[in-house]
């Protein structure tokens, strides 16, 4: 790993990823079990957040020359291509037909590629105005737009308005403003915080898919004056349990952190395996909330298999539109060949 690469974020964005993936398996139990639904509640309060909110700190350097067109060959080619894959996929395994496919609405998370190319974009005009005005805007929008029908999933609208006041306060956050968040005390607070969060998941009857930023307030029944009232009680809930989770990742290098720097590829391939465990019925094998112990194992191994060296030889050319890792395994491999 690069001396210059800073472990603590990647050890964040592998726990995320992690949180992201246990997530999506989760979401096979919470019809049946009320502690799977209100940890499931919980982690969706803050994962994705979080993310974005990292990824607007990575974001910096927008204005350098080429700087848009090397992100639309980052996330826009790889959206393109796993668009197609995800539509074959469901194609064979759930018999959806290929007629439905547009290519403006993401399949399964790759609303997450769409919205992060927007957001980039957006910081050109949000970035004339000072952060005050910046961040009262972007809520302001992020809440307006939930009265709009017509803003939902289709090109990841929805998403990319409501949750663009995350990746402002990434982007305007520096490292001095995460030691803080890493004090003793912030530590300290972070926990209070998370339990109390995790409370509120469980006190609070809500539909969960509010969470996930994708829909019209029309969605969740009648349209009023509290619907715009609920999302910004959301963005406090979502800034809080964000923050705290922020304080409590590890800044040490553990084994996982290399991991980190390869969350692409989870984000993008665990698709594949759980829509397979969704369809062989694994909620049907593991109904006990006593197997949350076995579903956090296969998170693991998801996430430590995807974020592999073979995985990444493999997939690299469909997802980074390079072959730097097969080029070093055949070079490697015609070494020891040499060597013998």
């Amino acid at each position: 790993m690069s001396k210059s690469r800073d472990s603590y974020f990647d050890n964040a964005k592998f726990l995320l990823i992690f949180l992201v993936v246990f997530g999506h398996i989760l979401r096979s139990f919470i019809n049946d079990n009320n502690f799977m639904l209100y940890l499931y509640k919980f982690i969706y309060t803050f994962h994705m957040p979080a993310f974005i909110l990292v990824s607007g700190y990575f974001a910096k350097g927008f204005k350098r020359a080429g700087y848009v067109k090397k992100l639309a060959v980052k996330l826009i080619i790889p959206y393109l291509i796993f668009q197609i894959i995800y539509s074959v996929f469901y194609y064979i395994m759930q018999d959806e037909s290929m007629a439905n496919v547009n290519p403006i609405d993401p399949q399964w998370s790759l609303w997450f590629l769409v919205s992060l190319f927007f957001w980039n974009l957006l910081l050109y005009p949000f970035s004339k105005l000072s952060k005050l005005w910046a961040l009262f805007v972007s809520c302001g929008i992020a809440v307006l737009i939930g009265y709009l029908d017509f803003v939902s999933s289709t090109l990841s609208l929805s998403r990319t308005f409501v949750f663009l006041p995350m990746f402002l306060v990434g982007f305007y956050l520096n490292k001095h403003h995460f030691d803080l968040l890493r004090s003793k005390r912030g530590k300290q607070i972070a926990t209070g915080v998370l339990g109390a969060v995790f409370v509120i998941c469980w006190g609070i009857d809500f539909d969960y898919s509010f969470l996930f930023g994708s829909k019209p307030y029309s969605s969740f029944g009648d349209v009023t004056l509290a619907s715009g009232l609920i999302r910004i009680g959301w963005y406090v809930l979502a800034f809080a349990s964000t923050f705290s989770f922020l304080a409590l990742v590890p800044q040490k290098r553990y084994f996982f952190t290399k991991w980190g720097t390869r969350t692409f590829y989870v984000y993008l391939l665990h698709g594949f395996i759980i829509k397979t465990l969704r369809q062989v019925g694994l909620e049907d094998q593991l109904t006990d909330y006593q197997n949350l112990v076995i579903l956090l194992l296969l998170t693991a191994a998801l996430t430590s298999v995807l974020s592999s060296n073979f995985v990444k030889t493999v997939a690299q050319p469909f997802i980074e539109l390079r072959m730097t890792s097969l080029l070093q395994f055949v070079r490697g491999s015609s070494k020891n060949a040499y060597l013998k």
